[in-house]
């Protein structure tokens, strides 16, 4: 795998803007849950490092969890539909405020799914806060009640998100050079 600057088309969201944003989504979710519990689900991998900073800026007590769903195949750059879940929940989330914590939502199709299985476990209150939405390439309509950033269709990596596995540890949110890639692919 190459150095992420031979592919790298520009950083979309840069490392100050994504921890202010951050910071600014904790702050809501402080104000609506002032003097509740919540329940962080981590839709793993990618929304990791997200809701580490996400959950270092909350004051509401809170707790955490993780679910993986995995919706790609091997090398894949779109989501095939066929959505199933390969790591469960190990929290019972009846009567719990439940916030589920995405990196990004793009067809709808994953995250309508979880919120569907979610919902049979009858949590008190279940909402969506994911860093990024690619609102153009929505399929199913799903509701994201903390978002951090609308971005345009552009295929991106960093900050949780991968490029074949490898750079989810970048501090930013860039945008891959598709010929550059595909060249050195």
């Amino acid at each position: 795998m190459q150095d992420y600057k031979d592919i790298l088309a520009e950083v979309l969201i840069d490392e100050p803007t994504l921890q202010k944003r951050v910071k600014e989504l904790a702050d809501d979710i402080n104000r609506d849950y002032q003097g509740e519990k919540i329940l962080l689900i981590c839709i793993l991998r990618g929304a990791l490092p997200f809701m580490v900073d996400l959950m270092r800026h909350l004051t509401v007590l809170n707790s955490i969890d993780c679910m993986a769903i995995s919706s790609y195949g091997e090398g894949a750059r779109e989501s095939s539909g066929n959505v199933r879940m390969t790591l469960d929940l190990k929290t019972n989330i009846e009567s719990r405020h439940v916030i589920l914590v995405e990196d990004i939502v793009d067809s709808g199709h994953t995250i309508a799914h979880v919120l569907q299985i979610l919902r049979t476990r009858n949590p008190k209150s279940l909402k969506v806060c994911a860093l990024l939405d690619k609102k153009s390439r929505r399929e199913v309509s799903v509701p994201i009640d903390y978002c951090g950033f609308v971005i345009a269709n552009k295929f991106v990596f960093g900050y949780g998100l991968d490029l074949d596995e490898f750079y989810r540890n970048l501090p930013f949110v860039g945008v891959v050079d598709l010929n550059r890639y595909n060249a050195n692919g």
